[in-house]
């Protein structure tokens, strides 16, 4: 199974670049640190209501009060539980009781000999995938049934220790339907026709109002078109712009890839390391997950190559509360982790701590876009944080490049408000950005 994560190797790196800034260092090369993902919620409500796109604002939320935002604490758990229960015959639990797609394995880049040890162990391959960008090579064996799954993973291991081979682990977004910023980067601005942005979640409803006039490539779901609510609201935080509702960089194109797309085994390891290398492959600088799951070495190692091309990974770090362990991908070396807050800066109770949170934003007192109607609604969560970081990253990174990476996420510590400069949270990592866009739900009554 995945290794414990290098928290010293972490903290170093963190201690390293908070020094930086406390000796007002601008280098671009600076050491920062790893961050995780987030789940979709359920499925969609139905077809966009375009006359209360048209009515007066207050009725764009619904006439009734916006419901309480409860505690998040849980909530993932719980979806994982509703899954197993709905698709007993396509999902399974591993050892430490996380879900994966029933009789699956993964092996990465897979040598002679463990193909070898695969065939003789009577494993099947059921898909194979090269991501020429990665230099790498995916493949999904079927397992006979009744066999030991972790049996065949020891023995798989011990014969190709270069290649790796996990479950085929599934994995949600999470989340549920400060103000003053500081610095350039906080700033409302209007984005660049040619900033790119990528987005790895459930479905975007396109015909949504908020992206009349975006810019949106799909990938997924063999050219089917699926939208979802958590998709959709955390696409629209990033480019979404209507007379009613701004992202943060409302002209940037958005590369959307679907690894949900209504199916069972949705969300899946394989399907998000193919997202990311569908996002190497279209040269995607900027990359936002609001998905979080378990360590899963297949996804460790598409993380590890897309940092190595100099991608920037975003992630939310989960709602699963302080005390829980630490959700992936946002704990990985090298992913910017982002945590939420409320609109006093405070950090939600449910949001995960540690050193994989790099930063915070918005995540609670506000409004996105949602499928069916009515338009928008409350949301609360990391899921809602993470694109807020994702999208003020996007516009210093046009394309993969690791000296620009490590500039970009420099640049925004810099401007992020933190009380301390010369510390490093485990609530807010380098500090709170983007508070100016956070859509308070008051402003649509």
């Amino acid at each position: 199974m995945q290794p414990p994560r290098p928290f010293r190797a972490q903290r170093f790196f963190r201690s390293v670049l908070v020094l930086t800034f406390a000796l007002a260092s601008t280098s671009a090369q600076a050491q920062l640190r790893l961050p995780s993902l987030n789940l979709p919620l359920e499925g969609r409500i139905g077809p966009l209501d375009t006359e209360r796109l048209r009515a007066p604002a207050e009725r764009l939320l619904g006439k009734a009060e916006l419901p309480p935002l409860q505690d998040l604490r849980g909530l993932r758990l719980g979806q994982v539980q509703q899954l197993l229960r709905r698709h007993p015959t396509v999902l399974e639990t591993d050892p430490r009781g996380q879900a994966v797609v029933r009789r699956e394995i993964l092996a990465w880049s897979p040598s002679a000999a463990g193909l070898a040890a695969a065939k003789a162990a009577g494993l099947s391959v059921l898909r194979e995938k090269r991501f020429d960008e990665l230099d790498q090579t995916m493949l999904v064996l079927g397992v006979p049934d009744k066999a030991d799954i972790a049996a065949l993973l020891e023995t798989l291991r011990a014969a190709d220790p270069d290649a790796s081979y996990d479950f085929n682990h599934i994995y949600l977004g999470s989340g549920a339907s400060g103000q003053d910023g500081a610095g350039a980067l906080d700033t409302p601005r209007t984005a660049s026709a040619a900033q790119r942005v990528g987005l790895i979640d459930s479905g975007v409803d396109t015909a949504h109002a908020v992206f009349a006039g975006a810019a949106v490539q799909r990938w997924g779901c063999d050219g089917s078109f699926h939208p979802a609510t958590h998709g959709t609201a955390v696409a629209a935080l990033m480019v979404g712009n209507s007379a009613h509702f701004q992202g943060v960089a409302p002209r940037a194109q958005l590369y959307a890839a679907d690894i949900y797309c209504d199916s069972a085994s949705g969300g899946s390891a394989d399907k998000m390391a193919a997202a990311l290398a569908w996002m190497a492959k279209e040269n995607i600088g900027v990359v936002n997950l609001s998905i979080v799951g378990p360590p899963n070495q297949t996804l460790a190692r598409t993380v590890a190559a897309m940092l190595k091309r100099g991608h920037v990974l975003v992630a939310a770090v989960g709602n699963d509360g302080p005390a829980a362990p630490p959700l992936y991908p946002a704990s990985y070396p090298g992913v910017v982790g982002v945590s939420a807050v409320d609109r006093r800066g405070q950090v939600l109770p449910e949001a995960a701590r540690g050193p994989q949170v790099m930063f915070a934003a918005p995540g609670n007192h506000m409004v996105s876009a949602s499928t069916g109607a009515p338009p928008y609604r409350p949301v609360r969560g990391t899921s809602f944080a993470s694109p807020i970081v994702a999208a003020l990253l996007a516009g210093a990174l046009a394309r993969p490049d690791p000296l620009a990476a490590r500039a970009a996420i420099a640049a925004l510590a810099q401007q992020a408000r933190r009380d301390d400069p010369a510390t490093v949270s485990n609530e807010t990592g380098y500090g709170i950005v983007g508070a100016a866009f956070r859509m308070d739900p008051s402003a649509f009554k």
